[in-house]
């Protein structure tokens, strides 16, 4: 990230003194992700499924009960798993696919605090197309030589050695296209895993309209990569979420409970 674009007087992450305090606002952040994404039209039926780390296991994530509609999570449903598959806390089961896919990315990468997968329009559509996107866009920049392509469809992810096989190729990007799959992104936080997925929709959705309409004119590369380091930061992705995050809770206080 370019310091000179932090300007005086912007929201920082918050820091805890206390654990339990600092795993209240990651479930916090996580219902509310849900009820964004029921918002944006990125559940379908019971597949998706987002995880945060918990702060004091790092061996252990709190993600959603299966089958429960993303518009109604609040705070209480989530369920505590380890990277065993025990639920810890919670009384509902949870996806299987979703477990495979994201205890090995957790397990993988020390650094990822959240991962997001849903089977959301554009980004399943752009998946069978088997490529990455193009900088078309300021937005699609941000993913500019920071994303993978899983080019393979082996059936749902049930098996943890496939969901292995997926943390491998995502490396060290912030995000993955998993071929007639969808997306799926990672962050230093719910915020930004989050807010790196709902824009990566929008930019395979921007990307397939603009190949529908003609053909498009990509940002140069030494433009793309300038752009990236302005617009793909662990804080600029932090801090896309944040008004996303006030407007939500706004309309639907009770996600809190």
């Amino acid at each position: 990230m370019d310091e000179r674009l932090i300007k005086p007087g912007l929201p920082q992450p918050p820091t805890f003194d206390r654990l339990r305090d600092e795993r209240l606002y990651r479930k916090q952040r996580l219902a509310a992700a849900f009820r964004l994404f029921a918002h944006f039209g990125f559940d379908e039926g019971v597949a998706g499924h987002i995880t945060v780390r918990d702060p004091e296991f790092p061996d252990q994530f709190w993600v959603n009960p299966f089958g429960m509609y993303f518009g109604h999570i609040r705070v209480s449903d989530l369920v505590l798993v380890n990277h065993q598959g025990d639920i810890l806390e919670g009384d509902r089961p949870i996806n299987a696919a979703g477990f495979a896919i994201h205890s090995q990315i957790h397990q993988a990468r020390p650094d990822v605090i959240a991962a997001v997968h849903a089977h959301s329009l554009y980004g399943k559509t752009w998946s069978t197309l088997g490529r990455l996107l193009d900088p078309l866009t300021q937005d699609a920049c941000a993913f500019y030589g920071d994303h993978a392509l899983f080019d393979d469809y082996t059936g749902v992810v049930l098996d943890v050695s496939e969901g292995e096989r997926l943390a491998r190729t995502l490396g060290n990007a912030k995000a993955i296209v998993l071929r007639n799959h969808g997306l799926l992104t990672v962050g230093h936080s719910v915020d930004e895993a989050s807010w790196w997925f709902i824009t990566m929709d929008r930019s395979c959705q921007s990307q397939l309209m603009a190949e529908a309409a003609g053909k498009p004119i990509s940002i140069a590369p030494e433009i793309a990569q300038l752009t990236y380091a302005q617009v793909g930061s662990h804080y600029m992705g932090w801090f896309s979420f944040q008004s996303l995050y006030d407007m939500i809770v706004r309309q639907q206080p009770d996600l809190l409970e």
